[in-house]
């Protein structure tokens, strides 16, 4: 467990510490004193940067959040045929998730008990319809194989991205020998040679 000394404490580091303590204990499970313990500073101290619990759990889900919708913004995933966007959304999602490991494994557990994670929950499935969007678009467009249901498809990508919280360590150790590089390309690689049409592939390499 993560210690901020006193000297050091930040409003980000506290933010930090309560994504360590909700991933280890599960956010039901975690007291303000169980937060306080791990930071190293008094309840009160918490409570003059925010409301409590649930606030710390807002912020830290909007950070996953943000960065995955983050994505839908950018160049690739608005412009030029739908598979490839698709293909681009892919990869980067996995990119965003190891690069915010705590702050997505967070998201991906949470259970819906407070506004919070409904709330969370809600804009998750937005973010999934939007990428589920895409597939039917590259489907209709003859990119995709005809003999994969689209619905099916999307439940088996997302299951493989999001599988990559379990194991994926950024620091080296156990199955951490990859780097975030490394798996987001293997992810798009096998993905999409079992969606793309003979054409797509030829498409994308020529």
């Amino acid at each position: 467990m993560t210690m901020i000394k006193r000297d050091t404490y930040t409003p980000e580091s506290l933010l930090a510490v309560a994504v360590e303590v909700f991933n280890e204990r599960g956010y039901d499970g975690t007291s303000m004193e169980h937060l306080s313990r791990a930071a190293g500073i008094s309840k009160s101290s918490i409570y003059h940067h925010v409301r409590g619990k649930e606030e710390l759990l807002r912020l830290a889900i909007s950070r996953a959040l943000d960065g995955l919708f983050g994505i839908l913004q950018e160049p690739e995933a608005t412009e030029g045929r739908a598979i490839d966007r698709l293909e681009h959304v892919t990869r980067r999602t996995a990119e965003v998730l190891m690069a915010e490991l705590p702050y997505v494994t967070l998201l991906l557990r949470v259970r819906g008990n407070t506004d919070t994670e409904r709330s969370a929950m809600a804009r998750r499935r937005e973010f999934d319809q939007q990428v589920a969007e895409l597939l039917k678009q590259a489907a209709a467009d003859g990119d995709l194989r005809d003999d994969v249901d689209v619905r099916l498809a999307t439940r088996l990508l997302f299951g493989m991205i999001n599988s990559i919280v379990e194991w994926y360590r950024p620091h080296g150790g156990h199955a951490g020998h990859a780097d975030g590089e490394e798996v987001a390309e293997a992810v798009v690689r096998m993905a999409f040679a079992g969606l793309r049409t003979t054409r797509g592939a030829v498409r994308q390499g020529g």
